[in-house]
């Protein structure tokens, strides 16, 4: 049975300050390669862009390479199947052709929506963050927000990839497979996890007018660039539930921000505007610009102090400092890419789809970087990320606004990372991706250095995970999470039988897929690790107080709202 583990609190609070940067640089340090070498590329590490995986672990890899043809590709997977080496795909390289994109995994968001634009063309959904490489999102099937046409997700507008796989002796140990629409194993490759082989080109036609959708190894129609209105609504969160599904199909680019203990949403009201609409609108969102290093110390400083200090109310105050920052400057949105006049905000969809300006940046010595950067003292946070049912949606947030009414000041915490970010998606045909129509629920939240430490209400964002992912059967988003919300996953795929099939045909030694992927697959054991504070990371469901920490005061108990869930 779920657990979740309770502090016995005191009702100490301490007073608080908070320091929220908000400055646009035109320099910045960008991000460290997640692979380091010890020996030019043999002995190397991998980590992710936080600097540390959800577990703590270490991924060690024995040489990295760097294919720079599709003849290249094919050598080097035919040489480790033939010698039985695991690989991961690492996707560096571009190219980009004119009109009909064909582009290898490696190219990014930001690259595939400028060339398109370069072209006249729009891509009309995509996730916010333009740091993602199309292999990435292929792996695990990033998203942006609609309901509209077929949906938010990137891969539901494949139509043909090719991919690098192992093969027989016989074959050379390589082969290069083409799938295109009408091939019955594109929709497993569509969100694959990494497990099938390499992807080496995405092709596609880019198609900028509604209602046609394209991207990533898709075709698109030329057409020319779309303009979007976006405007931001702010309103008390009393009828959320009942708003939530209506909401997201009047907007075709709807979302919403929910920041629970303040009692507020905030409803993005975007859409389609004719391209004569007068606007050059910029969006240049705020938390992904770089930040000084200085002010990121100073804030990580005194969430510490008041994680420490159990300073509930000192959370309080900063989380509703920096919302309020972030409304008066509209999120980052500019009118004209400069100024912020008021809504609504007008412009070409490549200039308000997405956006990380700190990556784009020169080299500072770090006195500028993303906010995230593990080199500096900054933010370190846990993202649980699912989705639910648009059915019993409105059942979940209810079931958060109970927690809420109990303890009111418990989740200021996740108001200091912009609360929760609730995007819409629609039923995809790829195997692993979304079942149905739904909303994705994005929660970032503060992590502590040290393993054995409990948050701050740890408790009720411990049930509030657990409501979704096991009360309302929630989908793990494939890219984040801790490893608790990918517990019974797979079953909750009903072609996930199609898909090992298809894993099994295209990869049978399992080179492509490590004891991660296979635990999620539900091909092992494992996903769970028992140990003394496992719960506190999201490694377990409690079911003894070791699982927590009672030397801090925090033991496994029940829910306060589902009652089969353990606090």
């Amino acid at each position: 049975m779920p657990m979740l583990c309770l502090r016995r609190m005191s009702s100490k609070a301490l007073g608080s300050s908070v320091v929220f940067v908000l400055l646009s640089m035109v320099v910045c340090t960008p991000p460290e390669d997640p692979i380091t070498c010890s020996s030019e590329n043999t002995s190397c590490t991998i980590t992710n862009s936080y600097g540390m995986f959800p577990d703590r672990s270490i991924c060690h890899v024995a040489k990295v390479l760097y294919p720079t043809t599709e003849q290249e590709l094919v050598s080097v997977v035919a040489s480790a199947t033939k010698n039985k080496t695991k690989m991961k795909v690492a996707t560096l390289k571009i190219d980009v052709e004119a009109r009909t994109m064909t582009v290898v995994s490696g190219v990014t968001m930001k690259q595939l929506i400028n060339e398109a634009a370069k072209a006249g063309l729009a891509l009309p959904y995509a996730p916010y963050w333009w740091g993602l490489t199309i292999g990435g999102l292929m792996g695990t099937g990033a998203h942006g927000s609609t309901l509209w046409g077929k949906g938010s997700s990137v891969h539901d507008y494949v139509v043909g990839l090719t991919l690098v796989r192992p093969a027989p002796p016989q074959d050379g140990y390589a082969k290069l497979e083409t799938l295109t629409q009408q091939h019955q194993d594109l929709d497993a490759a569509k969100v694959s996890l990494g497990v099938l082989g390499v992807i080496s080109q995405v092709r596609g036609t880019i198609s900028p007018s509604f209602p046609t959708f394209f991207f990533n190894m898709i075709t698109l129609k030329l057409e020319p660039l779309f303009k979007r209105s976006i405007t931001y609504l702010a309103k008390d969160d009393s009828d959320l539930g009942e708003q939530v599904t209506s909401f997201g199909h009047a907007h075709e680019f709807a979302d919403i921000t929910w920041y629970p203990s303040h009692r507020k949403a905030l409803y993005r009201v975007d859409h389609r505007v004719p391209i004569n609409t007068s606007g050059n609108g910029l969006y240049d969102f705020i938390p992904f610009r770089p930040t000084p290093s200085l002010g990121l110390a100073l804030i990580r400083t005194t969430e510490d102090i008041q994680e420490s200090t159990r300073d509930a109310d000192g959370k309080c105050i900063s989380s509703k400092t920096t919302t309020n920052t972030l409304v008066t400057a509209a999120y980052g949105l500019t009118n004209n890419g400069i100024l912020f006049s008021g809504y609504p905000v007008i412009g070409f969809q490549n200039r308000l789809q997405a956006s990380g300006s700190c990556l784009d940046s020169l080299q500072d010595a770090k006195i500028t970087t993303c906010a995230w950067d593990s080199r500096v003292k900054g933010e370190f946070f846990h993202q649980t990320t699912f989705s639910i049912s648009l059915s019993v949606v409105k059942n979940f947030i209810e079931d958060v606004q109970k927690l809420v009414e109990l303890e009111p000041k418990a989740l200021c915490g996740i108001e200091l990372y912009n609360g929760i970010l609730m995007r819409y998606v629609k039923a995809s045909s790829a195997y692993l991706g979304k079942q149905e129509d739904a909303l994705d629920f994005d929660i970032t939240y503060y992590r502590s250095k040290d393993p054995l430490t409990p948050r701050l209400y740890e408790d009720i964002l411990e049930e509030v995970e657990q409501i979704g992912i096991f009360k309302y059967g929630g989908l793990p988003h494939w890219g984040k999470n801790r490893n608790l919300a990918f517990v019974g996953a797979i079953k909750k795929y009903k072609n996930a039988e199609y898909f090992l099939r298809v894993k099994d045909k295209y990869d049978s030694q399992g080179l492509f897929s490590s004891t991660w992927t296979d635990q999620v697959l539900g091909l092992k054991d494992g996903m769970t690790i028992l140990k003394d504070g496992c719960a506190l990371e999201g490694l377990c469901i409690c079911s003894q107080d070791t699982h927590c920490n009672p030397t801090k005061g925090y033991y496994c108990r029940p829910g306060k709202v589902y009652k089969e869930a353990r606090q």
